[in-house]
């Protein structure tokens, strides 16, 4: 999905009668013109269509309604304005006069809404745009004592053109004063920001009526879950074509984010996987080939975008990126990738022996990583003996650990989005005799029950599973039979909660149009465990849960407003394993807040995360240089303590990066999560020889 403007929060609910509010200015809404957008008979047609899909296939049955419109609306403004910096307040109260007949115009084909409201964004964008030019004539005066609040969450829309423009004055003189911070000489600034604004403006004029119909008809798709969504012909060519593909230089998926470019996935493998530096939710601002200038790439399409940092294998990119997780006023850190061509085998398990020392006595433990469930399905069809899967390797690396004769096994999903579902019920199968797996529940309300039918074990001693707050669809799936059987042990954070299932509707087999229409991507049905609960919304949650810098409010399926709910159905049978108890996991649990009390490194990482949460929440930055240049100094410092403190690589704000190769790189901490898993499992087998 495209989205124009950094969306924050659902717009301020206005009156619900046109026409000016009290102690508001009236401005006039600019008139139409010839080069008004407007819609398609074809467009009419989608719209008919995707209304009648959606209200009667999703899983989520909902009727169109007054309610209903009502949240298309708001979500329409939010898409197009979600910093509430473009349309003016009375804009906003003449647009009300749509909110509840959206779903008439759905169900009838009319697109005047979508189109009207666009329009007006589209002039208030020039005229901001004639702003901007305006007002980089000369830098800004960084010594004036001021702030601006760069969350707008809570914020109206501007009243007047004079408010208008004097948030639009410090919005300019903030992100001025962030790229005069990184080092760069005035002239520099306002070279790079008439750039940017450029970009932007090159951006813009490049929309067509097909892109506002995706935005509009995204609205509504998405009014019903977050992984519901309509792709316009040329967006559903690019989904096609695999962006992987296109993007193996550095791995990453990239997708448009307001005027941003972020990062939607990380392809496990690649360079931006191993080298730990890049996250997704990550935004991209600058992209250099090796020693090369920044071209900074705010307001870039992703297909431009795409054009730098792709490159020939072997050669340098350096990136500057703005942390998904970044502190209000941290500047961007720049990191160097070099490209190469991600192979299957580098995204496949690894296995890996390690030491865990607790209570005076050694554990030799086995660790496998699993960065994604994979499947060669053409070699499974052709019987290919040998054949890449998740469950292949896994089951080679379990024999080998049992030769080795470990005392326990970590399996670790952090990061693991998921991939096969049928790897998951397999490997699963690994651990426990046959037995049911996970439950799919249809959109009809038919349930079926999906099984491990092999009544054989390959390993059944001691198992802990590690899970963090990006561990999803599949892995929960995996993770929640393991905690359901009572097999092993969980750890980590409360995972994702993705616990649906999605398909793709070609809607030119519904439509006889002579052209491309696009796709619908729609839910149509939902996961569940084997004891009934669904991992929708909930996700898993650990049996020792680890401090974690990602809360479920910010991040995961429950940080979306319309994620489908979390609901229950009945338990299908299944034998619980004895490998595990309440009691057992009671007993490692206290021992583990024990451990807690006196535990350096942990004890930092909790306060590192508790300090973290609370800068998060200071919205409100310094436009004074040199007050602002102590804010930034400050949340750098906070930044390197988290990554020091969690045991990952630190990027720098300079050109230069920690590298294993590197003679002069400092090697990193150890992993404390992994650390602690072990501590844990090491507990766990303890407990299990002595259960006094």
């Amino acid at each position: 999905m495209r989205k124009y403007l950094i969306t924050l929060v659902p717009v301020l609910m206005l009156s619900l009668q046109p026409g000016p509010q009290a102690g508001m200015s009236a401005v006039p809404l600019p008139p139409p013109s010839a080069d008004d957008l407007k819609p398609s008979v074809s467009q009419e047609h989608v719209e008919q269509l995707v209304a009648r899909l959606l209200t009667t296939h999703h899983y989520r049955k909902v009727r169109l309604n007054d309610s209903l419109s009502s949240v298309v609306f708001d979500n329409y403004l939010k898409e197009l304005d979600g910093n509430k910096a473009y349309f003016l307040a009375s804009d906003v109260n003449s647009f009300e006069k749509y909110r509840n007949n959206i779903d008439d115009q759905l169900i009838n084909g009319e697109l005047t809404a979508a189109y009207d409201i666009y329009n007006v964004f589209r002039k208030r964008y020039q005229e901001r745009n004639k702003f901007v030019q305006e007002n980089f004539v000369k830098p800004f005066d960084f010594t004036v004592d001021e702030t601006f609040n760069t969350d707008r969450e809570k914020a109206n829309w501007p009243k007047s053109i004079e408010d208008q423009n004097d948030l639009w004055r410090k919005l300019l003189k903030n992100q001025s004063l962030e790229l005069k911070l990184t080092g760069k000489a005035d002239t520099s600034v306002v070279n790079s920001m008439k750039s940017r604004y450029k970009n932007l403006d090159r951006y813009m004029n490049r929309i067509k009526a097909e892109d506002v119909f995706q935005i509009y008809m995204n609205s509504f798709a998405e009014s019903l879950d977050p992984h519901t969504n309509y792709m316009s012909p040329r967006s559903a060519d690019r989904f096609n074509q695999e962006m992987s593909a296109s993007l193996e230089g550095i791995g990453a998926l990239l997708q448009e984010d307001g005027d941003y470019i972020k990062i939607s996935d990380i392809v496990p493998g690649g360079p931006a996987f191993k080298s730990k530096l890049l996250s997704k939710g990550d935004k991209i601002v600058g992209v250099a080939q090796g020693e090369g200038q920044v071209v900074n790439i705010v307001g870039y399409q992703v297909d431009d975008a795409v054009k730098l940092i792709k490159g020939p294998k072997g050669t340098t990119v350096r990136l500057q990126i703005q942390s998904n997780d970044a502190i209000t006023g941290a500047p961007p850190k720049e990191i160097r990738l070099v490209r190469e061509k991600i192979k299957l085998e580098e995204q496949r398990a690894k296995k890996e022996v390690i030491e865990v020392t607790q209570n005076q006595k050694k554990y030799k433990l086995g660790v496998i990583t699993i960065p994604v469930f994979y499947r060669d399905f053409e070699g499974a069809r052709k019987r290919e003996e040998g054949f890449a899967s998740t469950t292949g390797d896994v089951q080679k690396f379990l024999n080998e650990l049992k030769a080795e004769k470990v005392d326990g096994v970590v399996v670790d999903l952090r990061d693991n989005g998921g991939g096969s579902l049928t790897e998951a019920i397999t490997l699963t199968g690994l651990f426990i005799s046959r037995g049911p797996v996970v439950q799919v529940k249809e959109a009809q309300g038919d349930i079926e029950v999906q099984t491990d039918p092999d009544p054989s074990i390959i390993y059944d001693g001691p198992l802990a599973v590690m899970v963090n707050r990006f561990s999803a669809s599949a892995s929960e799936i995996f993770a929640a039979a393991i905690q359901d059987y009572k097999r092993g042990l969980i750890v980590g954070s409360q995972t994702y909660g993705k616990g649906t299932v999605q398909t793709m509707v070609d809607l030119n087999t519904w439509l006889k149009e002579s052209e491309k229409v696009g796709q619908v991507k729609m839910t149509i049905a939902k996961f569940y465990r084997i004891n009934g609960s669904s991992t929708q919304h909930k996700g898993v949650t650990p049996d020792i849960e680890l401090p974690s810098a990602f809360s479920a409010e910010e991040y995961g399926e429950s940080s979306q407003p319309s994620a489908l709910p979390w609901d229950q159905i009945a338990s299908a049978r299944f034998d619980v394993t004895r490998s595990l108890d309440d009691k057992i996991i009671a007993k490692i649990r206290e021992r583990y807040e024990q451990r807690l009390k006196s535990d350096t490194d942990m004890k930092q990482l909790m306060a590192d995360f508790a300090e973290l949460k609370r800068a998060k929440e200071k919205t409100v930055v310094s436009l004074q240089e040199s007050k602002r240049k102590k804010e930034r100094d400050e949340a750098e410092k906070r930044r390197k303590s988290i990554s020091a403190s969690a045991g990952e690589p630190v990027a720098t704000n300079d050109s230069t990066t920690p590298a294993k190769d590197s003679k002069d790189a400092k090697a990193p901490k150890k992993d404390l999560y992994l650390d602690e898993c072990g501590k844990l499992l090491a507990d766990y087998i303890a407990f299990t020889k002595n259960p006094q």
